[in-house]
């Protein structure tokens, strides 16, 4: 069993807080806030009660050194500014004045620590470091769900520290959507895949077969599973190590009555940055110095064909290069048709990372039932797969 943050009481009390403001910035402004809305809830909470809150997380890959590109100085300032109040901000997530200034919250204070991944012992799940960083609170709450797959020092480390820890209201309904896909989702279920990556979906897709009445596949992804069945695919993304697997999806599909979608036609480039998209064209006509690059209108229409009888949707991964002027089109087409069938009553689920990102972009995240704010984390939950961060809070 792993508690909720509503089970303590946590008046008077100091919180450590794990929340995942990994969130992408430019020349000092954060740019996209999802992941920083997404903690609010929990962090209001805790104030509310009367609670002091520590909060700590990574911000991108600086190889556990210091530099000043991977300072968590403008997610604190978005938090400020989100909640209408000042922030105290340590530079060094376990220096002596850091903790000192931990210590000497009063409830209803905020203390933001600076990125964690300044340290090797983070992502180490170096003992001694986890020891620092418990010093900060008295109770531990995880609500970062996006590295709840990753056994590092701020989410399992710190654990054995605390007699009362648990999770945040963000994690609780990461859980409630995606284990609920897995145990007793409503059908028809259908399965839309997409992204670039094509071994962590196929896991993902033997993983729903059962409970899966369609799979539609675009994205990069969708060419290896084209040449599988017999198709030429010009000069698009084909992973040749897949193939084989890619026919026995295929094959299992076919024999268990589940109908497989695949593009029947896409718009092309000549590269990856060709923003002039040619076509749309026949997935058989691409030629072999152009690549598929999205979706095409026909595909689009036999996607909403499909959707239409859906009560349960799971998306994972862009069916275009949308990040690409002129290739978002069926992503957001298609983000489109399932912010109505939200509206109709339909459960639809939005894995994070890439695809988060595209419904941000065409400003549909409120559109749907619910977008996770884990991409990779996300993915291993829906697998099956465990995640260290929740195995160690169980009690």
């Amino acid at each position: 069993m792993i508690r909720t943050v509503k089970a303590f009481d946590l008046k008077g009390q100091r919180i450590l807080m794990r929340v995942d403001f990994n969130v992408p910035i430019e020349n000092g402004r954060v740019t996209d806030e999802f992941r920083i809305l997404g903690a609010l809830p929990t962090i209001r909470y805790c104030l509310d009660v009367g609670a002091a809150v520590v909060l700590m997380s990574h911000l991108g890959r600086p190889g556990g050194e210091v530099k000043m590109e991977y300072s968590l100085i403008p997610a604190g300032e978005t938090l400020a500014g989100m909640l209408e109040m000042p922030i105290k901000f340590s530079n060094d997530c376990i220096s002596q004045d850091a903790i000192d200034t931990s210590l000497g919250l009063k409830p209803g204070e905020i203390h933001l620590l600076e990125n964690l991944r300044f340290h090797h012992g983070e992502v180490d799940n170096n003992s001694e470091f986890s020891a620092s960083l418990a010093r900060h609170g008295r109770v531990f709450i995880n609500d970062a769900f996006g590295t709840t797959h990753r056994a590092h020092a701020s989410n399992v480390g710190v654990v054995e520290h605390f007699r009362n820890r648990g999770i945040g209201f963000l994690i609780e309904k990461e859980i409630q959507y995606l284990k609920g896909v897995i145990k007793n989702p409503k059908r028809p279920m259908v399965l839309i895949l997409g992204g670039a990556k094509i071994g962590s979906k196929l896991k993902l897709v033997e993983k729903l077969m059962d409970q899966t009445d369609s799979i539609l596949i675009g994205g990069g992804m969708a060419f290896t599973f084209l040449n599988a069945s017999g198709l030429s695919v010009g000069g698009s993304l084909l992973d040749q190590t897949m193939l084989n697997k890619a026919k026995s999806i295929l094959n299992r599909a076919r024999s268990r009555g589940i109908e497989l979608i695949l593009p029947v036609d896409v718009y092309s480039g000549k590269s990856t940055v060709d923003t002039v998209p040619k076509g749309p064209m026949a997935v058989n006509e691409i030629p072999d110095n152009m690549l598929g690059l999205d979706i095409g209108p026909k595909t689009l229409e036999r996607f909403a064909d499909a959707l239409d009888h859906a009560k349960t949707i799971v998306w994972n991964g862009p069916v275009g290069m949308f990040e690409v002027p002129g290739y978002e089109r069926g992503s957001k087409q298609l983000a489109l048709i399932l912010a109505r069938m939200k509206d109709e009553g339909k459960t639809v689920i939005v894995g994070g990372g890439d695809t988060a990102a595209a419904i941000k972009t065409f400003g549909l995240t409120e559109s749907m039932s619910h977008v996770s704010t884990g991409g990779g984390a996300s993915l291993e939950l829906l697998i099956g797969n465990p995640l260290p961060a929740l195995q160690s809070l169980e009690v």
